[in-house]
């Protein structure tokens, strides 16, 4: 694969540069007059606003906002560790690529025959992270028991600021605002998935901490720097027994050691968790109960990695389905004009 920078670290020399950037963009009134009142949609407005999407149509600023108060009401009911039944498919990391997307979902089905657990990282990088998330959103309110979204650390206004979500925001709406619905809506993502109370899933990895702890944690915020919240969305697995520090300069590495004791105190059999290329979609460690997937194929249209989701059923036994990258689709997605040009 070619060298990309994954490192994301959120301690780089531009770190004061952006949340000097950050904190203005947060001074941005929510409240814009043009947006004072909002109905909740209706279960017709969400299918009309995915097949929009679908289309290549994005939502209007208006119609993101009504999606993301929703949305907002929706997550703000569910715990921490968000419970999952079986059967379930679980997919890793989307970032952007829309056309694949679709691709997975022509693949595994659509909601509400499949029961879905999407693991987070699902814009950045990619063409089309307006997309992407609107789409999920829309698939989460309309069937908020078969859809499951958790945070990746890619969900957080710093990283959106370096590596593309912001920018396309304003590219495509002319406005700030559609981002900060956006981060907002971040903010109230769970940040890990019971399946079957068996399988643990998060974006990133664990440490040495226990799912009591996990489970008192205030996650209604910007993804810190450290801490436990950090470590669950930036930690990768390793060969190497103990815990290391991350070369991404946030998270750590987790040894075989360290996940089983972590599955034996929390009564589990496996973890699973994206956040890193794979060049098959998924990769099975520390003895086959660390398992990651990663469902973007050719990432950043250039690494010519599969993707795959993994489909978990009663018996417990994990299947991998892989992908390739789907046609390149090229719809230009419509710039929304200001104000003073309509």
């Amino acid at each position: 694969m070619p060298d990309i920078d994954f490192d994301d670290d959120p301690r780089s020399a531009r770190y004061d540069m952006m949340q000097v950037l950050t904190d203005k963009l947060n001074s941005i009134d929510i409240d814009d007059d043009d947006f004072c009142d909002f109905p909740s949609p209706s279960c017709g407005d969400i299918d009309q606003w995915i097949e929009r999407l679908k289309r290549g149509e994005i939502l209007t600023c208006a119609e993101v906002r009504q999606l993301c108060d929703k949305a907002c009401e929706i997550l703000l009911t569910e715990p921490n560790i968000k419970p999952v039944s079986l059967p379930v498919t679980i997919c890793g990391d989307i970032h952007g690529q829309f056309s694949d997307l679709l691709e997975l979902f022509a693949i595994a089905g659509n909601a509400p025959d499949t029961n879905f657990l999407f693991l987070g990282d699902y814009v950045d990088r990619g063409r089309y992270s307006v997309e992407c998330v609107s789409l999920l959103l829309c698939m989460k309110v309309r069937y908020p028991r078969r859809v499951h979204l958790i945070r990746g650390n890619h969900e957080s206004r710093f990283l959106t600021q370096v590596y593309g979500f912001y920018d396309e925001c304003v590219a495509k709406y002319n406005t700030a605002l559609v981002w900060k619905y956006f981060m907002q809506t971040f903010d109230y993502l769970p940040i890990a998935a019971n399946v079957g109370s068996e399988v643990l899933c998060m974006h990133g990895g664990i440490d040495d901490s226990d799912l009591c702890e996990w489970e008192a944690l205030d996650r209604f915020n910007e993804v810190p720097h450290d801490g436990i919240i950090a470590r669950i969305l930036w930690s990768d697995p390793s060969d190497i027994d103990g815990i290391q520090r991350s070369p991404r300069g946030c998270g750590q590495l987790f040894g075989p050691d360290v996940t089983e004791k972590f599955l034996c105190k929390n009564a589990l059999t496996k973890i699973v968790r994206a956040h890193q290329v794979v060049e098959d979609g998924f990769k099975l460690q520390h003895d086959d109960s660390v398992v990651t997937v990663f469902s973007a194929p050719n990432y950043c249209y250039r690494c010519g990695n599969l993707a795959a989701i993994m489909e978990l059923g009663d018996g417990r036994e994990p299947e991998f389905v892989q992908f390739s990258a789907a046609p390149y689709n090229s719809v230009k997605t419509p710039r929304i004009p200001p104000k003073y040009f309509i």
